[in-house]
């Protein structure tokens, strides 16, 4: 079992940077695949980003690529989501999750989920 719980989401201009942080207690950590996804309102949930469980390979949606960046701290339980460049259409509750091993861009391929941060962004 994992637990995640996310931080580090609120309102931001256009063009500024956050850094979201999921913070994960439960056992083998090291052992999951982590992903960030997020969802706007009236909208189905997107995916964002992913990496594998050393940090080593990472695969990201085309509407953050260059912008976002996914890195995990195996010792801190912890992955983040450093969001630069921001845009209005960011604008959304973003969730981590994990699975065991491999990454994927498909939400229904995780077993754990956080209960979401709202980030905002202002134009």
């Amino acid at each position: 079992q994992v637990q995640l719980v996310e931080s580090g989401g609120g309102l931001v201009q256009a063009g500024g940077s956050l850094r979201l942080a999921c913070a994960a207690s439960g056992r083998a950590f090291g052992n999951y695949a982590m992903g960030w996804f997020r969802q706007a309102p009236g909208k189905e949930r997107e995916f964002v980003a992913t990496l594998n469980w050393n940090g080593d390979s990472t695969y990201y949606a085309d509407s953050v690529k260059g912008r976002f960046t996914i890195s995990r701290d195996n010792a801190k339980i912890t992955v983040y989501l450093q969001m630069n460049s921001l845009k209005p259409e960011d604008t959304a509750v973003y969730y981590c999750a994990a699975r065991r091993f491999m990454t994927s861009a498909r939400a229904i391929d995780y077993d754990y989920w956080g209960r979401g941060t709202q980030v905002t962004v202002s134009s």
